[in-house]
């Protein structure tokens, strides 16, 4: 699928190919550009192991049911961050995210049970919604 939209790029450069498939299958073509995300970028279910720096994404990122490890440093989310059942096992500094934070089904979940011992843990982290444990 990503050949397909690199070949309609190159032949149209006005059509571009969506971030989600650079991400997946171009890691080395993404721009500075491409990592400020305007909508929604939904990822769950797939094989992505790692962001790059410098991603914001100002809907919702939803990486639930991916074998990812890390998140990026100072990572922006505008709306809720999924990461259920993922193997992640800390949070970046300066985490923000403007709405739900979902680490149910992580270790995470399982080293803190409340809300109040995760945000001591990290300090900088910035949850203006529920965080679910």
């Amino acid at each position: 699928m990503y050949n397909l939209f690199k070949f309609i790029e190159d032949k149209r450069p006005e059509y571009k190919v969506p971030f989600k498939f650079k991400l997946l299958y171009g890691p080395e073509l993404i721009t500075k550009e491409d990592l400020n995300v305007k909508g929604n970028l939904d990822l769950s279910d797939t094989p992505i192991q790692s962001l790059p720096n410098g991603l914001e994404v100002e809907g919702d990122l939803f990486l639930d049911n991916t074998p990812i490890q890390s998140l990026p440093n100072g990572l922006e989310v505008g709306g809720s961050l999924g990461l259920s059942n993922t193997p992640i096992q800390s949070l970046p500094n300066n985490l923000k995210v403007g709405g739900i934070l979902n680490l149910i089904g992580t270790p995470l979940s399982k080293k803190y049970t409340t809300e109040e011992e995760l945000k001591a843990e990290y300090p900088d982290l910035k949850v203006k919604g529920k965080i679910y444990l």
